[in-house]
């Protein structure tokens, strides 16, 4: 089992598409993938249709979910295998979120070994699944680290905006951090999201990009699409919504390099 944490503590550069996207065309090409909602927004819960069956109001107030959630797997112990629903795309699994998550770093900072939480918990899946990815919130709290501390390889999604650069430092040296207690984590890989080729800004950016991370960065670039948006909101994956977007084509064309890169 392959653990990947798709992290950039800056917002909208695209972890939750990515991770649900990449994950969905990962399960169509024979993999068993399960994705980790770790982010108390649940974005990617919702993206993949889970929490529409459920009263909006149970599962965007704090009050107690009404499903299990990845905060009882880091709380309250419970085993990630009684967690772990199917999706309406054969193959992918997730382990949701809920808004009750946001308060789970305070209760988390007493907690014995708190950094390896996450980690240990999916020891007890770990010849369940082909591939685990998850999505992590934006920020570099102790749900991020948790996630470091648990994954073999770290994927950064990049906008092609301004300021896209803007604070990889950090992220990379919190992972120079996270080695001494998870000598095994290594970048896998930097996605270049949200291009637009009419614009110098987004040509220069990608430059920028592979020129710094060289052959980590790679080669499938996911464009600025109206499908890709509009797909979360839906409850589907790009893949049910539109399969034949360039938004689409693009986290296939991900997901072949994805496969040639780490099986």
């Amino acid at each position: 089992m392959k653990i990947f944490v798709i992290a950039n503590q800056k917002g909208g550069v695209g972890k939750t598409t990515t991770t649900m996207n990449l994950g969905a065309s990962l399960a169509s090409k024979g993999k068993k993938v399960l994705l980790i909602d770790l982010d108390p927004q649940a974005n990617l819960s919702s993206g993949v249709g889970f929490t529409q069956q459920f009263d909006k109001q149970s599962w965007t107030s704090t009050q107690q979910a009404p499903y299990k959630s990845i905060y009882d797997v880091l709380i309250n112990s419970v085993p990630i295998h009684s967690v772990f629903v199917s999706t309406s795309t054969p193959n992918l699994y997730l382990v949701p979120s809920h808004l009750s998550l946001a308060g789970a770093e305070i209760e988390m900072v007493n907690m014995l070994a708190r950094e390896t939480i996450l980690k240990k918990a999916l020891t007890d899946i770990e010849d369940e699944f082909d591939i685990v990815i998850i999505d992590c919130p934006p920020s570099l709290g102790l749900l991020t680290i948790n996630a470091l501390s648990a994954a073999q390889y770290l994927l950064i999604p990049i906008q092609c905006e301004y300021f896209a650069l803007e604070g990889l430092g950090q992220l990379i040296e919190t992972t120079k951090l996270i080695k001494s207690i998870n000598s095994s984590l290594s970048i896998g890989g930097v996605i270049l999201t949200m291009f637009d080729s009419r614009t110098k800004l987004s040509c220069s950016v990608v430059d920028d990009v592979v020129s710094y991370f060289k052959e980590t960065a790679f080669e499938s670039i996911v464009p600025r699409n109206v499908r890709l948006s509009e797909a979360p909101s839906h409850g589907k994956t790009i893949f049910q919504y539109d399969d034949k977007s360039s938004g689409a084509k693009a986290y296939n064309g991900l997901a072949k390099e994805f496969i040639k890169r780490f099986f």
